[in-house]
């Protein structure tokens, strides 16, 4: 390894040009580096992920009588899941939901494909002026239970489809049930 060092420090004392004092002002100077020196060849570079999947995805983690856990936050009530982000979704109960309580998602750019509307506990019928005011804008409706709907929404998430959902929290046990461990 000494003998490397020496043998390039030669070569590159005889290839090095002379230069005068003024030609050197003009000549830029780099202040760094630009090969590794023996040391750093010979570390390793390591890479630590933090997120299990890609940052753009969103993950229903758990639910609850009280709320949802999403990609680890905490969110309590009924709540929309866009694709970069979460909000607050003021409904009650799936009687509350109308034309006006969907128009966030046919804003949004990229363009949603599909909400999956969770209920409750109990998958109930929404009012057909609502999913026929999401089909004219081309955006496709599963309406479920939440349970199912947190499930169906991972999946799509996962296969990289542009999903929303709108979710009502259901009202049973407040034991959080969580959907990463069923997945496994």
């Amino acid at each position: 390894m000494v003998a490397a060092f020496v043998l390039r420090g030669l070569c590159r004392a005889q290839a090095a040009p002379r230069w005068s004092p003024a030609e050197l002002l003009r000549v830029p100077r780099r202040g760094h580096r630009l090969t590794p020196a023996d040391d750093e060849l010979y570390q390793r570079t390591r890479i630590s992920l933090l997120q299990r999947e890609s940052p753009q995805s969103m993950y229903i983690d758990s639910y609850s009588s009280r709320g949802f856990m999403v990609n680890g936050n905490r969110v309590l009530g009924p709540c929309a899941l866009l694709p970069h982000s979460v909000v607050q979704w003021n409904v009650g109960t799936h009687l509350d939901i109308t034309e006006e309580s969907f128009c966030l998602f046919w804003l949004l750019e990229p363009r949603i494909e599909i909400v999956v509307v969770g209920t409750g506990d109990r998958t109930e019928r929404l009012q057909p002026q609502v999913l026929q005011a999401l089909r004219r804008r081309g955006i496709a409706a599963e309406v479920q239970d939440t349970p199912n709907a947190c499930a169906t929404f991972n999946f799509l998430c996962h296969e990289g489809r542009v999903t929303g959902a709108a979710l009502i929290p259901p009202s049973g046990g407040t034991v959080l049930t969580s959907l990463a461990r069923a997945a496994e």
